[in-house]
């Protein structure tokens, strides 16, 4: 069988239904939503509240519902082609819209975009480490005990390789529950350290203070906005891989997956991002935790409780990249621990180093967000639909089809915009504003 002669038609009362043939998942749908919602969530959630800081809160809703809806859309069109080739790999949808150039490309994106999120996941381990630890040993004297750049390797080495060879992204269920809890400790901890008064504003009248904010605000939009934003929804690697390994498969059920977890996560993300940004206004940095002091009990717990949630994350990011590797240089080879366990350990070396040498966590977010992510969110799965599905199912003037085409412009759009800002602000060293 050759690697296009994976579509296997099965006839039953008369229909021809898809029949996958990469695996017969065992996750429950509990599972796969705690999956899938860890993939989504990271250390984008720290950089939200700095995104609102320059939008205002009008232009953040709608940006958030907007881009919350055009990933679930992403991901109905991503699932519409999986369900024509018969195989749920991204490569492979590469595979089957442009030959062999088609999946080097979609592999090279996720690998990309991938360490990328990996690299700000260990960014956070770099920087909010050794607070902590200066926090609950305020007179320690071992240099390297406070140095993130040391630390960083400690982390990967003892807690998330071990977890990066698990054999199948599965098992990673239940510590992705729990880098949730995490993250809800987190969510629950800025509410509280937002400044009372202003709680009271929201409540009391919250639509003469979201107008007040709107105004003081919407003409300060940045480049890194809309990158940030996008970085904080990009879960696309991860869909097919945990599709795979759904229990009792079906697009309806993964695309409920998908819903439940986008949804879950924009509600995180805007009472993150408004009680961050009201605790500091137009004052807060990219990292939001940066913002916060160093020595409050709380807010070390605060820490902490990010720490592990973007540490137990690395290991869900990690499964793509492998699988896009092991599609690109061993497409027909079985599995075997030795390939598996080395190229984990090339993967989290060559993150470790770049951490080590990326000066802000800001440039991760932008630089990523501005290339890969929307390759991810909108121009591949939209590229994918048109070329995958056939032409007598879908022609190229049904509506699906025109909307699939649209979704490809916008993303091109996006893309070339915030480059482009991004571009003019590193030579500049000046923010690209609307007004004053």
């Amino acid at each position: 069988m050759t690697e296009g002669d994976t579509f296997l038609p099965n006839r039953s009362n008369g229909r021809t239904e898809t029949q996958f043939t990469d695996c017969n998942g065992k996750t429950s749908f509990g599972m796969s939503i705690l999956n899938l919602s860890n993939a989504i969530i990271g250390s984008g959630i720290l950089g939200l509240a700095y995104a609102m800081a320059n939008t205002g809160i009008i232009f953040f809703v709608i940006l958030l519902i907007l881009i919350a809806v055009l990933s679930a859309y992403s991901i109905h069109l991503l699932l519409e082609s999986a369900g024509v080739v018969g195989i749920r790999a991204y490569e492979q949808l590469g595979y089957h819209a442009f030959g062999q150039p088609g999946k080097i490309l979609a592999a090279c994106i996720i690998i990309l975009h991938n360490i990328g999120a990996m690299s700000s996941y260990l960014f956070i381990v770099k920087i909010e480490l050794p607070h902590i630890i200066q926090g609950l040993w305020p007179d320690i004297s071992d240099y390297w005990l406070v140095d993130g750049k040391y630390l960083i390797i400690i982390v990967s080495v003892i807690f998330i390789l071990p977890l990066a060879l698990m054999k199948q992204i599965g098992y990673l269920g239940y510590t992705s529950g729990f880098s949730l809890s995490c993250m809800v400790f987190f969510l629950i901890s800025v509410t509280y350290t937002t400044p009372p008064m202003t709680c009271t504003i929201i409540f009391m009248c919250p639509f003469c203070f979201i107008l007040n904010q709107c105004y003081l605000t919407t003409n300060s939009y940045t480049a890194f906005t809309i990158p940030i934003m996008a970085f904080a929804f990009v879960c696309h690697p991860e869909v097919l891989p945990i599709y795979t390994e759904l229990k009792n498969p079906s697009k309806k059920r993964m695309q409920t997956v998908a819903n439940i977890s986008i949804l879950v996560m924009s509600v995180m993300y805007l009472l993150t991002a408004i009680f961050g940004y009201l605790t500091f206004y137009g004052n807060v940095e990219s990292e939001l935790l940066e913002m916060y002091s160093k020595k409050d009990i709380l807010i070390l717990c605060v820490r902490l409780a990010v720490l592990i949630a973007v540490t137990l994350t690395v290991p869900v990011v990690l499964f793509p990249i492998r699988r896009a590797i092991l599609q690109l240089l061993f497409p027909d080879k079985p599995f075997h621990w030795v390939r598996h366990i080395s190229i984990a350990v090339c993967l989290l070396f060559l993150v470790n180093l770049l951490v080590i040498f990326v000066a802000k966590i800001r440039d991760i977010f932008g630089f990523i967000g501005a290339t890969s992510a929307p390759s991810l969110i909108f121009i591949l799965p939209g590229i994918f639909y048109i070329c995958i599905v056939p032409k007598d199912k879908e022609p190229l003037k049904s509506r699906p089809k025109i909307q699939a085409i649209l979704f490809v412009t916008l993303g091109f759009i996006l893309m070339i915009m915030s480059i482009t800002f991004i571009i003019i602000e590193w030579v500049t060293g000046k923010k690209i504003s609307g007004g004053h």
